[in-house]
């Protein structure tokens, strides 16, 4: 096992009736900025239960955060902080909510002039503005993790930020919210938490025994509940142990001591920064490719993922591997989604390029685990994602 540190101060507060948490955590006298997506808060009662909870607090409001959070908007929202003076924000929402949060704490005390050059330059966040969460969609992590990804549509990019002063102060996870989500948002959740573990655990074995059992518990936990959260989302104790893998698959834990790959996360950025997909459909459509393509060094962790996992039977580690690629495909087409480019856009030809591109623009001439795929592969992956 590798040498790590871990480090993760978020407090979570799992389970039904936990919003009165909110007047216990944040202090009367901040000034606090509610942000949140489209106003679903609203209609399913989570914004009555937050407003109720922070009655005696100055709270402002900042709606209409979009999927994949555009930087632009969140100027906006940056604008209204600065002006009233907030001093605490409290993001009421999914992934994309909480992560163009994070963009507000780490801009809202930077200084720089620009703050897309925070994500641009690759800033780390020691220094922020403290926030909370409270979870509304189960999928990326980000309640408990300091990583955040933010889009800006006039230049087409999709770039990841982070630093130790990004995680939230504490997060509320209440697993009712999941029987208010349209089955495609549970089942790009379940596929985007899914993948998220990929990306710990798909790469070469590094003695991490006990990293490698917690990635496949969670996996396997996903595979079981996914097909009955979908099928009923009142389901509480399947949607419990949904949101809690959803958490669990990118809070730290299994990433230490072992590499880790990201490539998929990369390539999948651009698909999204290209055609708007959502952000788990592009990860979907990548996985298979990626791991076809780099199957020569992926095979022995492929082969345990398909043993463990799928409980497949052999000892040929190809055949096993190779089987397992095939299940993983079937796991996602059954949750309703497409792995195929083509299924998404008309204008798929170019997007090989376009990717290997941006790559090359940015200098990422290493991604992966071994950090020796150059943009000459990934468009050749792309490609092979068509």
């Amino acid at each position: 096992m590798q040498n790590f540190e871990f480090y993760n101060p978020t407090k979570i507060f799992f389970g039904e009736d936990q919003f009165d948490h909110l007047n216990q955590e944040i202090d009367t006298k901040e000034k606090v900025l509610l942000l949140y997506g489209g106003g679903s808060i609203k209609k399913y009662g989570v914004y009555g239960k937050v407003m109720s909870a922070l009655k005696d607090h100055e709270v402002h409001e900042f709606g209409g955060i979009p999927p994949n959070p555009e930087y632009e908007v969140l100027l906006q929202a940056l604008e209204v902080i600065k002006k009233v003076k907030i001093t605490y924000l409290l993001a009421v929402g999914g992934g994309s909510v909480i992560d163009g949060t994070k963009f507000l704490a780490s801009a809202a005390l930077s200084s720089e002039e620009e703050p897309w050059k925070i994500l641009k330059d690759g800033i780390r966040t020691t220094n922020a503005m403290p926030f909370g969460t409270v979870l509304t969609l189960p999928a990326t992590g980000s309640e408990m993790n300091s990583g955040a990804v933010v889009t800006r549509k006039e230049t087409g990019e999709k770039l990841g930020m982070g630093g130790p002063g990004l995680f939230p102060q504490f997060s509320i996870l209440d697993p009712n919210v999941v029987s208010t989500l349209p089955k495609r948002q549970i089942a790009n959740g379940i596929t985007d938490a899914f993948v998220h573990v990929m990306e710990q655990y798909m790469t070469y074995p590094a003695g991490g025994i006990l990293q490698d059992r917690l990635a496949e518990s969670i996996m396997q936990t996903l595979i079981e509940v996914g097909p009955r959260v979908l099928k009923n989302p009142d389901d509480y104790e399947a949607a419990s142990n949904f949101m809690w893998s959803c958490t669990m698959a990118l809070n730290g834990i299994i990433q230490k001591g072992v590499p880790t790959d990201w490539a998929i996360h990369a390539m999948g950025h651009e698909l999204t920064a290209q055609f708007g997909i959502d952000h788990a459909r592009t990860l979907a459509i990548i996985a298979a490719s990626h791991y076809e393509y780099n199957f020569e060094t992926k095979r022995e962790k492929l082969a345990q993922f398909g043993r463990r996992v799928w409980g497949i039977n052999g000892d040929d580690d190809s055949v096993v591997a190779k089987q397992a690629i095939v299940q993983m495909n079937e796991f996602f087409t059954s949750l309703g989604i497409d792995i195929n480019l083509s299924k998404y856009t008309d204008d798929y030809k170019g997007s090989a390029l376009k990717t290997a591109n941006a790559l090359r623009e940015r200098g990422w001439n290493g991604i992966g685990e071994h950090r020796n795929l150059t943009p000459d592969d990934v468009e050749k992956i792309v490609e092979m994602s068509y």
